[in-house]
């Protein structure tokens, strides 16, 4: 076999398989697409929503404003799935402890919560730097 004939061959398997690709591909049936759509309850996350956008917006002052602090409780039961309760706009707020909670204790509050020092502060004992030239 010489190679024009090789070269025939070749080609001629080649547009075989181009041809049957080509039909296979044409015969085939396109797959539906599924269109699924997302269904959300709005009754209530509508009002629980508008109520913390406005709490976002009044920045540093929500943090005092009971209605947000009420409002962020609710967000945060439902984040956590601790409670099925829906959102109601004039719920009553319960605190979380009747003490106030300090975020920088002054030093006398520290020292008296913490533990008793140790007994034994005797200084450790360092050693001399050794100097140059010295032996």
């Amino acid at each position: 076999m010489d190679g024009k004939m090789l070269a025939r061959l070749g080609a001629v398997v080649f547009v075989g398989f181009a041809i049957t690709a080509t039909v296979i591909e044409v015969t085939r049936k396109p797959e539906e697409t599924q269109v699924r759509t997302l269904v959300h309850e709005r009754d209530d996350t509508d009002a629980l929503r508008q109520v913390l956008r406005r709490c976002r917006d009044m920045g540093e002052a929500a943090t005092r404003d009971p209605a947000c602090l009420d409002v962020w409780a609710k967000a945060r039961e439902r984040f956590l799935g601790q409670s099925p309760k829906p959102f109601q706009p004039g719920g009553t707020r319960t605190p979380a402890s009747e003490a106030p909670v300090t975020l920088f204790p002054t030093e006398d509050t520290a020292i008296k919560e913490s533990a008793p020092a140790p007994k034994d502060t005797a200084p450790v004992a360092q050693p001399e730097p050794v100097r140059p030239g010295a032996h």
